[in-house]
C-alpha cells in the first residue's frame, strides 16, 4: 500500500526545506565559491573565506547539518535527485558536504538548484493534496515506491505527463538490471525472458533466481512467475507507454508504478547466478 501524503505534512517539509535553504545561505557567505569548470574537477567547490572566523563558520556549518537532517525526506518525496557519472542518483541536500573535498561532485549551483527544484514540485504535491481533501478523496504518495522506480518517474509525475513517468520508470528497471549483469547485449522483453528463465545460467547469461530448494513449490512458482510478471509487465505496460501518446489518468499510471515498484522489490530478493569457469556462483542482489 501507497503511504499517504497530507497537506499539512507537505507544509511542514516545505518550512524545513525553506530553512535549510537560509542555513545554505548563511553558511555560503563564509565560503569561497567555485564551480567544477573552475576547479576543473579536481578540488573542492567551496573553502573558507581567509576572513572568515573559524568558530563562526562551524557554527553555520553545524546548522546547515542540522536543516538538512530536518528536509531529509524532501528529495525521496520530489524525487529531486542528481545523476552523477559513475555514481548515480545523489541527494544533494544529504550530501551537500561534499562540495568541501576533493573532486567534489556537487558545487553550490547545484544545491542552490536542486532546492529551487524540490520546492516547486512540493508546491505542485500540496495543490494536489489540498484539491484531493477538498473532494474527500484521500492522498497519496507515491514517493514510497521502489527507489528506482519513484527516481525515474519522478521528475514527469510531479508535472502530469503521467505515461512517460511510467515509461521511464520501466526503463529505469530494466536498465539497472542490464548494467548490475553486464547484459549490455540484450535488451527489454528477451532480457527479462533470458534472466529470470528459471534453469541454470549459460555462460555470458547470469540468472536471477528466487532463492531456496529448486524442488519447494512455493520457490519453483516464484521463479516461474517472476519471468511471466517481467516479461508481461513490459509487454504491457513499457512496449504501450512508449509507442502510445495517450495519455493515464492518475489512478492507472499509480497502478502501472505500484506493479513496476512490486517487481523491483522481488528483484532485490532474488539470487544473481552466473558461470564462473566451470562452476555456478550464487551471490545475493542486495
Amino acid at each position: 500500500m501507497v503511504a499517504q501524503l497530507s497537506a499539512d505534512y507537505l507544509r511542514r517539509l516545505t518550512d524545513a526545506v525553506d530553512q535549510f535553504a537560509a542555513a545554505f545561505d548563511a553558511w555560503m557567505e563564509t565560503q569561497v565559491e567555485s564551480d567544477h569548470m573552475e576547479g576543473r574537477g579536481l578540488w573542492p567547490t567551496v573553502w573558507p573565506r581567509d576572513d572568515a572566523d573559524a568558530a563562526e563558520v562551524r557554527s553555520r556549518e553545524l546548522a546547515v547539518a542540522e536543516a538538512a537532517g530536518a528536509a531529509g525526506k524532501a528529495v525521496p518525496v520530489t524525487g529531486a535527485y542528481i545523476m552523477v557519472h559513475g555514481i548515480g542518483a545523489l541527494d544533494p541536500v544529504a550530501n551537500w558536504m561534499l562540495m568541501s573535498q576533493p573532486k567534489a561532485l556537487l558545487a553550490p549551483s547545484d544545491i542552490r538548484n536542486t532546492t529551487a527544484t524540490i520546492k516547486g514540485r512540493l508546491k505542485a504535491l500540496l495543490i494536489e493534496a489540498e484539491s484531493n481533501a477538498n473532494n474527500g478523496l484521500p492522498a497519496f504518495g507515491p514517493f514510497a515506491l521502489h527507489a528506482i522506480i519513484w527516481t525515474a518517474a519522478s521528475p514527469y509525475w510531479t508535472n502530469h505527463r503521467r505515461r512517460v513517468a511510467v515509461r521511464e520508470a520501466a526503463e529505469a528497471l530494466t536498465v539497472h538490471w542490464t548494467a548490475r549483469l553486464g547484459r549490455g547485449d540484450v535488451d527489454g522483453t528477451k532480457f527479462w525472458q533470458q534472466t529470470l528463465k528459471p534453469e541454470e545460467p549459460e555462460i555470458g547469461i547470469p540468472r536471477l533466481a528466487w532463492p531456496g530448494d529448486p524442488n519447494d513449490r512455493t520457490v519453483r512458482s516464484m521463479r516461474g512467475g517472476l519471468a511471466g510478471l517481467a516479461a508481461g509487465l513490459n509487454l504491457t505496460v513499457r512496449n504501450v507507454s512508449t509507442h502510445s501518446n495517450h495519455e493515464m489518468s492518475e489512478q492507472e499510471a499509480l497502478e502501472q508504478l505500484g506493479a513496476y515498484s512490486y517487481l523491483a522489490r522481488l528483484l532485490d530478493q532474488c539470487e544473481i547466478r552466473r558461470i564462473d569457469g566451470c562452476s555456478t556462483v550464487t551471490e545475493a542482489t542486495a
